[in-house]
């Protein structure tokens, strides 16, 4: 593909994966905040997420596989139509239905959409690896830039999600965002320019386990670093914001949504936008891979030491202060900027370590993980709030990423990209 239209293809793709990650982040504030109006515990409001995260776990681990088969294009446009319908059929729950039934059915929906949704993030992420030009760290500039911009994208979602709730409410605002999406998926239909790879017939599925040291053990950090974030961003935090924000009232809780909202937006967007400077900040145009390998153990080693240090003081605070409060806040921004760019890294290395023929089913694994980490931070984040609070969240958390680091100190540099 040239130039011009591989620049063109990056565009369509990127702006496929911006709608449907608005409508992600937005969903999920929307059910978070609105089931546990209507009750739910910490650890009931974390299982409406597993199946999410289950669900793309597995469909991360084909998806690479039938991407290599029937080509990027077409797992992208599933993933976004696959979205609508979810989006569509939340908006049918019934609110006279009984508790467990409303359970079942949302982990159900929320299911389908984490297959839509990595669906949409291996086909992106792929195209990149293919598109983007080799010199002067064109890779990480432009993986970082549309892992980076994704993530702020989000982060207006979590905005969105809290300001749809407490004006139009719950169905208006699902329905209001399938509406988009399929607008979005029909216009990328139209539009998306030729040269993405077509798939390639009698690829077996087994190829989708990597025999590279290097996507192993990449993919093992990636579990816990992902795993440290969702132990406190699924349930903890947000739960426990609520309780210091709302009085109870009517007014009390929509302000606590505004309130709750903008702090996850405000964190994601940070986080996308130091993802997205990441390859600047890092000078990885000047520097060999060898020495961001390294950076990868160093950062996460630097990132395991802030939930310590705020588990810690949530120990200390016992009950909720206003000093704790904005402790966590700017704690929690800390974390946000230094997770980013450990993402970042991660993201870069994925797909400097895997060959283009392989790159949809190396992604794919990747993402399997990655899911995988949120799956197991999604469940302990209500399970360790519920039993141990704050701190014992936290300092989960912190173990984690240290975790990570761990694993981390077993990437090498590949061959080709070793200095003489």
């Amino acid at each position: 593909m040239d130039r011009a239209n591989g620049l063109s293809a990056y565009i369509a793709v990127t702006a496929a994966y911006w709608a449907f990650m608005l409508t992600d982040g937005a969903l999920r504030m929307l059910v978070l905040l609105h089931f546990h109006t209507l009750g739910f515990t910490p650890i009931q409001l974390a299982y409406l997420f597993v199946l999410y995260e289950i669900a793309g776990m597995v469909t991360n681990l084909g998806a690479g596989w039938i991407a290599a088969r029937f080509g990027l294009t077409s797992t992208l446009y599933v993933g976004l139509g696959l979205q609508v319908a979810a989006l569509i059929a939340l908006a049918q729950l019934d609110p006279g239905w009984a508790l467990g039934l409303s359970v079942a059915y949302v982990m159900v929906v929320q299911g389908a959409s984490g297959v839509a949704k990595d669906l949409a993030k291996m086909s992106s992420k792929s195209a990149v690896k293919l598109l983007a030009p080799r010199e002067d760290g064109g890779l990480f500039r432009w993986v970082a830039l549309l892992t980076g911009s994704k993530n702020a994208v989000k982060g207006l979602g979590f905005l969105l999600g809290a300001g749809l709730l407490a004006t139009v409410g719950f169905v208006w605002a699902v329905l209001g965002m399938a509406a988009v999406l399929a607008a979005i998926l029909v216009a990328v239909l139209i539009f998306m320019p030729e040269g993405l790879p077509k798939g390639r017939k009698g690829v077996p599925f087994s190829e989708v386990f990597s025999e590279s040291a290097n996507v192993n053990w990449l993919s093992a950090a990636r579990v816990f670093l992902f795993g440290a974030r969702d132990v406190w961003f699924v349930v903890g935090i947000p739960i426990y914001f609520y309780a210091v924000l709302s009085d109870g009232t009517t007014e009390g809780n929509r302000a606590a949504f505004f309130m709750i909202g903008t702090f996850m937006a405000v964190w994601i967007i940070l986080y996308g936008a130091v993802q997205a400077a990441a390859p600047r900040l890092l000078g990885a145009a000047i520097r060999p891979e060898a020495e961001l390998v390294s950076a990868a153990r160093r950062w996460a080693a630097w990132l395991a030491v802030v939930p310590a240090l705020l588990a810690a003081l949530a120990l200390a605070a016992g009950d909720p202060a206003p000093w704790l409060t904005a402790s966590l806040v700017a704690g929690l921004l800390a974390f946000g900027a230094l997770f980013a760019v450990n993402s970042s890294l991660h993201s870069y290395l994925i797909l400097a370590f895997t060959r283009d023929e392989r790159v949809t089913m190396d992604v794919g694994f990747y993402y399997m993980a990655n899911a995988g980490g949120r799956l197991i931070g999604t469940v302990l984040s209500g399970a360790t709030y519920q039993i141990g609070g704050l701190p014992l969240t936290l300092g989960t958390a912190a173990v984690f990423v240290a975790l990570s680091a761990l694993t981390a100190t077993r990437l090498r540099p590949e061959p080709e990209a070793a200095p003489a």
